[in-house]
């Protein structure tokens, strides 16, 4: 520039121009921001103002030349802290800046500029901070370990000194038969430490802790996959539907023998034309009062059971969902246990089974189709505690409802959807471990004239591993949550729990099956290899979003749990409370979108825990709301409430993910403040910072939208993002490591 303090204008002009698009707003703010300059003359106003012409940009030499500029006169940056020090030390003390310092950091908050990372522009390659970050931890990586496990301590230490045992180093064989004969010898090893039985009753040889039983599930997640449905399926699904549905005389009967693997069982729902309609499943069985037994049948070839895991080698009996028919009418599906082979393995008359052969992972797992015909088991086969025959042949059930027993019965296998979000959560820390080790030591490319530096040093690179990072432990806490409201909930909070069990069960899967894909898109070709486990992962794990219910059915129940909550809080409310709800929700929105607070981009704000908060429970309030008032005139409208539903699926699920956000983050934090240890609390301080930034990012088109933000604020969260991932790079790799997955587990050559 020809004017010399005029200079000081040019770090502004450099930060706007550098990405080749000067958008009509920011020319609209640095014209008013020009314009309002009192030390300066009409003429040198101009002079600034032709270098924010929209219609005729700087070159690239010119840019070049200010930049230059720029790093010649910051060379001591120890007293550069924002753009406006740099401004300073371009004047030359030729232009006082003191009178107009509040409107530069003024302008510098509306651009959406931050004075750390803006600096960052115009370091010298002789100092290279992309080149000279590294790996250094800030923490003590055992007292974050010691946090992640909380009371389950002693279990899981327990369960990784089994699985580091040189009986379970992987199965090699691409034949699944020996694959499946080896995933059955593990599970007997488990259930010989007594690992299986963990949640059944003490005298019927169980451990009788059902949280102990969950951190053995997620804990085995760090091995092989197939090993912990195949564990799932026979303690879990089969062992636990006997324990929920069944009553005394099922205990003595089985129990045992479930937990020592002497039984090998099946849980048979699904039915080729019923996954998710579990209302809709035709198998039926028939009660005959002369002979006091049950006829369990398959009408047609659509109704047989199918991806029943242990069906196709290893079950000996089933849970059977089926229809009872007694006298001609349907009282509804009850669960019944049905033989399926004889203790040599012989498949029991009027029993088909069949094998679902080869699956895109999971192949450890011999899951099947199983037919009946006519088959004939004794009235104390089925599993009573909510509905049973009485002496005369009669129905009876303490849960006089039809639907509320039918919704009863489920909600007591709800611990599925529990293990199974937890064990997705292990293996996206197995993935994230593999991919942020592998980055810290893969090199590529470097500053000129330097060596090739860590590919985890690139900005982009950060982007794409660092958040998922903070996202798996926010889920992390979220599962522990969602674990202990589950063994200590009351009755009245059952239903609310199962949303939330459906919807955690959702969320850590969709999760875990995007941070795969990254994490192997992230190791190159090196993640395409077999032999660094990430192909295991994501093939094992692409079944988690489909199976213990579908995903996105699941999120339809959530979010008609919370349309059903909202309704009846509205109900108790009565229309004087009613009118005050709408008020202070009214008053709390003006407030949140007062031009100071849509437009404010400082850090201290941007990294407040209570914005944060305040975001999420704001967006979840107004998209709950908002389906709620859409329902509602839709079924005003003269449509019927299923279809009215319909109409609005789309919108159900931006319910179901709002309340889910807002439920991680708030776990997250209230975790945090629990920390005593003070290196520990900061950086998952900082860790829940990204994740609840990169989720307002993610949002951001909605904020903008609803007025929340605006451009400038979401500007300045994108910068703020790629900040946090800068700052928490040294730890990134100490971060995977309090996950303390066992190196025989990882068993990845480009994790070592």
């Amino acid at each position: 520039m020809k004017n010399t303090k005029l200079q000081a204008f040019t770090p502004l002009f450099y930060l706007v121009w550098s990405d080749d698009l000067l958008t009509q707003k920011e020319f609209s703010t640095l014209k008013e921001f020009i314009n309002s300059l009192t030390v300066l003359s009409e003429e040198e106003k101009g002079y600034l103002l032709s270098k924010v012409d929209i219609s005729n940009p700087p070159s690239r030499n010119e840019l070049t030349q200010w930049k230059s500029d720029i790093e010649k006169s910051i060379q001591d940056t120890s007293s550069i802290k924002s753009i406006f020090d740099i401004a300073k030390a371009l004047s030359a003390n030729e232009l006082d800046l003191s009178p107009i310092e509040s409107d530069f950091k003024k302008l510098e908050n509306d651009l959406g500029i931050l004075g750390e990372e803006a600096l960052q522009n115009f370091k010298t390659k002789a100092g290279s901070f992309t080149a000279d970050s590294h790996t250094n931890a800030t923490f003590d990586i055992q007292k974050i370990t010691k946090i992640l496990n909380g009371k389950e301590a002693a279990i899981i230490e327990k369960v990784k000194s089994v699985i580091s045992r040189p009986e379970f180093a992987y199965e090699t064989s691409t034949d699944i038969n020996v694959f499946r004969q080896t995933v059955y010898k593990w599970c007997k090893i488990l259930a010989d430490e007594n690992l299986g039985n963990m949640a059944y009753p003490k005298q019927y040889g169980g451990g009788e802790n059902i949280a102990d039983y969950f951190a053995i599930m997620e804990t085995l997640s760090y091995h092989d996959l197939s090993l912990v449905i195949k564990f799932g399926v026979q303690f879990g699904l089969w062992g636990m539907s006997v324990q929920s549905l069944g009553t005394e005389k099922h205990y003595a009967k089985y129990l045992k023998d479930i937990g020592t693997l002497k039984l090998p069982g099946c849980f048979a729902m699904t039915e080729t034309h019923h996954g998710s309609n579990v209302k809709g499943l035709e198998t039926t069985a028939t009660y005959n009062h002369n002979d006091q037994t049950f006829t369990i049948h398959t009408p047609n070839k659509n109704a047989q059971k199918e991806y029943i895991g242990n069906a196709a080698v290893h079950g000996q009996k089933a849970t059977v969902f089926a229809k009872l028919i007694i006298d001609g009418h349907d009282y509804g599906v009850n669960a019944f246990v049905v033989p399926l082979r004889d203790p040599d393995g012989n498949v029991v008359n009027g029993v088909t089974i069949g094998d679902c052969g080869h699956k895109m992972g999971l192949n450890g797992v011999d899951n099947g189709t199983i037919s009946f015909d006519n088959v004939i088991i004794p009235k104390d086969d089925m599993l009573d505690r909510f509905a049973s025959v009485n002496e005369k042949g009669e129905f009876e059930s303490p849960i006089p409802s039809d639907n509320r027993r039918f919704f009863t019965m489920l909600g007591t296998l709800v611990g599925g959807r529990i293990g199974i979000p937890r064990s997705a959560l292990a293996a996206a820390k197995s993935g994230l471990t593999i991919a942020i080790r592998y980055s810290d030591q893969r090199r590529q490319f470097g500053p000129e004239g330097g060596s090739e530096v860590p590919i985890l040093n690139y900005r982009m690179h950060q982007r794409r591993l660092l958040p998922h990072l903070a996202k798996t432990y926010a889920v992390h806490f979220a599962l522990q949550y969602l674990t202990n409201r589950f063994l200590n909930g009351t009755e009245t909070e059952m239903q609310e729990i199962e949303a939330l069990a459906a919807g955690m069960k959702s969320y850590s899967t969709w999760s875990t099956r995007d941070i795969l894909q990254e994490c192997r898109e992230a190791c190159g070709g090196k993640g395409y290899l077999s032999e660094n486990r990430i192909d295991a992962l994501k093939n094992d794990t692409e079944i988690y979003t489909t199976f213990e219910g579908d995903n996105t059915v699941l999120m339809q129940l959530v979010a008609k749990n919370r349309l059903s909550e909202f309704r009846k809080s509205f109900g108790e409310m009565g229309s004087l409370g009613i009118i005050n709800y709408v008020y202070e929700n009214a008053k709390t929105a003006i407030t949140e979108k007062n031009p100071i607070a849509t437009r404010r981009t400082d850090d201290e704000h941007l990294l407040d825990s209570e914005f944060h908060l305040q975001a999420f429970v704001h967006r979840e309030k107004t998209i709950l709301a908002s389906a709620a008032r859409r329902i509602k005139k839709l079924v005003d409208g003269g449509l019927e409430a299923y279809d009215a539903f319909n109409v609005v699926q789309h919108q159900m699920i931006d319910v179901a993910q709002a309340y889910l956000e807002r439920v991680v983050l708030e776990q997250f934090q209230i975790a945090i403040k629990a920390i005593e240890d003070e290196e520990s609390k900061a950086i998952l301080t900082k860790q829940c910072q990204l994740y609840a930034l990169s989720q307002i990012e993610k949002n951001k088109a909605w904020y903008l939208e609803d007025g929340y933000m605006e451009a400038v604020k979401t500007k300045a969260v994108r910068k703020i993002v790629n900040q946090l991932c800068w700052d928490i790079r040294p730890d990134a790799v100490a971060l995977v490591n309090a996950f303390d997955i066992p190196e025989s587990c990882l068993a990845a050559p480009i994790a070592v």
